[in-house]
């Protein structure tokens, strides 16, 4: 009988370029799936005759869904390989789109925006694993950041969508329902994509494996056979579990990834995303001025996400994400000063939004590819889709907690507090990074995981010691 590692399948002849796109297109649903709830929201409330409860419920029921499909899909990854569950997000995403589009009353919409969530949980979970995994050690922050950058494209999308469809009787099914068209998109190209050569190595799969790291690395055999060779090496640990992922030899990672995850939203960044038309009404904007702003401020997003792709690979991780949590909690007090007297100025009313949009800024260009290319990084390959669940399980569930704590807290303080509750955890979040993560830039997936190693060792010899 004839080894898996003798002989190898034939590969789809698919360009780098290809495998990144398609990779990252779940990243472009996840934005619009998330961003376009904002506008049709307006129309759904009158149509279905929602109350406020109902409201928060439809706009809160992807991030519910989002929990759920973050948590099962990062173990289903592990033990079914990357690509296959790139399909069924796909699928889930259509069923989804569409059921949304044509729900007819309240607990069908609700329905469907939980099962819309869980693609979108998935896609969180999963992408940046996957990029992670396919790209070169110099060039994988790049790559795995691509997915903030469809993200933000996505968010960018649902706004014009939004205002497209706003005179039309029935335009919230268009809305919801346009997220069809891309998530066909992606099934089609998932099913030429390559699975991941770190899964593939841990299947014994190790001829196909080696194909797909030279079409990644464009046939550098010496870079290719390095790589195959550490691949094989931690591949060869057995698989773990919720005790490895909980163990002190993962212990790091973790905190680095529940930690990064957790300040990612406390600091603010959906609130000041979805409530940006809300926050340029209260300063004195009409309706059409600031949903226009809020385009704007959509096409300012990718831009600024594109520059943060082309230098992620120049700068190191940390200096990044204090860099940006500094510009972010600045841009909070400069914004919650001006918002106190937008009222009475129309000068601090223009200061306001120049704050906001530095303040978004600073977070598509750190803060928000950085988490997800880190959580994509730090663990070790034999509970990497674990790890990288449970990080994003945390992250999908701050987010849900900052969302529907943002109204009522709005209400008790104000905007103007408020955002200066958010800047304080903005200066907290430089301490955590400067304290806890360790850099990861430049670095292969496997020189990551031997620096978890002998961290752990050496505190086991400094444990012995003080006995």
């Amino acid at each position: 009988m004839q080894n898996n590692t003798e002989s190898a399948p034939k590969i789809h002849k698919v360009s780098s370029a290809f495998v990144y796109f398609f990779g990252a297109l779940g990243g472009l649903l996840f934005g619009y799936d998330t961003g376009v709830i904002s506008g049709a929201i307006l129309f759904i409330e009158k149509q279905l005759h929602l109350d406020s409860w109902q409201q928060g419920w439809v706009v809160s029921a992807v991030l519910l869904g989002a929990i759920l499909g973050a948590a099962v899909i990062g173990p289903m990854s592990d033990r079914f390989g990357r690509r296959k569950l790139v399909l069924l997000s796909a699928i889930i995403f259509f069923i989804g789109a569409l059921g949304s589009a044509f729900s007819p009353e309240f607990w069908t919409l609700i329905l469907s925006r939980i099962i819309l969530g869980m693609a979108v949980g998935a896609a969180s979970a999963l992408i940046p694993t996957y990029l992670a995994e396919l790209s070169p050690a110099d060039k994988r922050g790049s790559m795995s950041s691509l997915f903030q950058l469809m993200v933000m494209t996505g968010i960018f999308i649902a706004y014009v969508t939004n205002y497209s469809f706003s005179g039309f009787y029935t335009g919230w099914r268009w809305m919801l329902g346009f997220a069809a068209i891309p998530a066909a998109l992606l099934f089609f190209g998932a099913l030429i994509l390559p699975e991941s050569p770190r899964f593939l190595v841990k299947e014994n799969k190790v001829s196909e494996a080696k194909q797909i790291l030279e079409i990644m690395n464009k046939h550098n055999t010496s870079v290719v056979d390095k790589e195959l060779s550490d691949i094989k090496e931690q591949a060869a640990i057995k698989s773990g579990g919720w005790s490895e992922l909980f163990g002190k030899l993962v212990r790091p990672a973790l905190v680095i990834g529940v930690g990064l995850a957790i300040f990612q939203q406390v600091m603010g960044c959906n609130t000041v995303l979805y409530y940006a038309p809300t926050i340029f009404t209260d300063v004195g904007f009409g309706v059409s001025a600031a949903l226009i702003a809020h385009i704007g401020i959509g096409i300012f997003n990718v831009i600024v996400t594109a520059i943060a792709v082309m230098i992620m690979d120049k700068i190191d991780r940390k200096k990044m994400l204090i860099g940006g949590a500094i510009g972010m909690g600045v841009s909070l007090f400069i914004m919650s000063f001006a918002m106190k007297f937008s009222g009475q100025s129309q000068a601090a009313a223009v200061i306001c939004v120049i704050a906001l949009t530095i303040y978004i800024a600073f977070f598509s260009a750190t803060w928000g590819p950085v988490m997800w290319v880190m959580i994509g990084e730090v663990f070790p390959l034999n509970i990497r889709g674990l790890g990288n669940s449970f990080s994003s399980v945390i992250n999908w569930t701050a987010n849900m907690i900052v969302s529907l704590t943002f109204p009522p807290l709005l209400d008790f303080f104000g905007t103007g507090s408020l955002f200066i509750g958010y800047g304080v955890l903005c200066f907290a979040a430089i301490w955590f990074v400067h304290s806890k993560v360790f850099e990861t830039r430049n670095r292969s997936l496997e020189d990551i995981e031997e620096t978890l190693r002998k961290r752990s060792d050496q505190k086991v010899v400094e444990a012995e010691h003080v006995k």
